[in-house]
Formats: structure tokens, sequence, C-alpha cells
């Protein structure tokens, strides 16, 4: 049941989901951007596991940057042409706030309103209400 509520209200926010040796994943592309020869993304990734002995949800989150592409001179993401991928995650709890500082962060600047620590609490109140206990994990 605490699966398929995560997976509905997931869905109805935008999110992907995918799953593998009982990890589940959600990823939601939550900026772009385009420009000639060059595509970036800013994607918010949420994982989790379910223990049903101890009825906990384990979560974890992170920010992903991507981004591929000739890049030129003037362009503050490469010195020279070339191709760029970076991942930056979220560190030892969970993020509060807006993903814009966390853009910040990477020196990039998107604009966009996602705030992930509105979706991190409705997952820990799916959970709750299911009778499951919630808690952040570093990795799993």
């Amino acid at each position: 049941m605490l699966l398929q509520t995560i997976k509905r209200c997931a869905e109805g926010q935008g999110f992907s989901f995918s799953e593998g040796k009982g990890f589940y994943a959600l990823e939601k592309v939550i900026a772009e951007r385009k420009a000639f020869l060059t595509h970036k993304k800013l994607i918010y990734r949420a994982g989790f596991r379910i223990n049903e002995e101890g009825k906990e949800l384990q979560f974890t989150e992170f920010l992903k940057e991507s981004g591929f592409g000739l890049a030129s001179g003037d362009d503050a993401l490469s010195p020279g042409f070339g191709f760029k991928k970076e991942i930056c995650k979220t560190g030892m709890g969970p993020r509060e706030g807006s993903v814009e500082e966390q853009a910040n962060l990477l020196g990039k600047r998107y604009n966009y309103s996602f705030d992930f620590g509105m979706f991190r609490r409705s997952l820990e109140e799916i959970a709750r209400a299911e009778g499951y206990s919630f808690s952040w994990k570093y990795s799993l």
C-alpha cells in the first residue's frame, strides 16, 4: 500500500519512477538550459527503501546536474570546447529551502521554483499515515 501511495503522489507531481533490488527512485527535471549546441539539466532525485519488518521508510535525496554539447570559452561552464557533467549530493542531512541555493553553489543560473523540502515532507506524511517511521539516510 505504501509503495503505491508514494508512486501515485510522485507521478502526480511529474516524477518518473523506477525500481531495482528493493530500491525505488523518483526523478524529476527541475530546470533546463539550452544554448547553441549545449543542453544542461538540473535533476532532483529521491530514493527510498521500505523496511517492512521495522515499518520504516528509509529516504535519501540529491541534486544532479548534467549537460552535454560544445561549450565555448565565453561559457561559464568550460574554459574551452568540451563536455562536462557534474553531480552534487546534498551532504549529511536533508536539505531545506529552495533548489536555487544549491544551483548557486554549482555556479549556474536557473529559473524555477521547486521546493524539495515540501516534497520530502509529503512523503514523510504518507509514510506516517501508513504506520511507518521515516528516516533520512546519507546513502542507501
